[in-house]
């Protein structure tokens, strides 16, 4: 999408408008589609618009990124230790703890996936579980 600042050649009013693409800018003059936004008028003028950049270099930015990027890393510490120590049971999480808690299989400490209504109708029926947030991909 482009931003243009317009200007009435008749009342001299601006305004600005949003275009996909300078193209449709013209088709859309073109056409007389583009009228003024107080008289009507269709003689209409397109400026240049200053593009908006934003300072991504900020010591408040940097000091955010520092702080996600220590969670993250505390994230993978945790998920290092869990595949380590845990038996990973995958989309069967709910299954395997239902199954261990009731003495259907022996005890273990396991991991996997489960919905959070899993996850609450496991707390409910007093399986203790937690969520750890995951990340994916160890070079993002």
């Amino acid at each position: 999408m482009i931003k243009y600042k317009l200007s009435c050649k008749d009342c001299s009013v601006n305004f600005d408008s949003w275009f996909s693409s300078s193209k449709e800018f013209e088709k859309v003059k073109r056409l007389k589609l583009l009228n003024c936004i107080k008289c009507g008028s269709k003689s209409i003028l397109k400026s240049l618009m200053a593009p908006n950049i934003v300072k991504t270099h900020k010591k408040e930015n940097l000091i955010e990124n520092n702080k996600k990027l220590r969670i993250k890393n505390k994230i993978i510490e945790y998920q290092k230790f869990i595949k380590n120590n845990f038996q990973y049971v995958g989309d069967n999480f709910s299954y395997e703890a239902r199954s261990i808690h009731y003495g259907k299989k022996e005890k273990r400490s396991i991991y996997g996936n489960a919905s959070l209504k899993d996850v609450n109708e496991l707390k409910e029926e007093g399986i203790e579980t937690d969520i750890v947030p995951w990340v994916k991909d160890f070079d993002n």
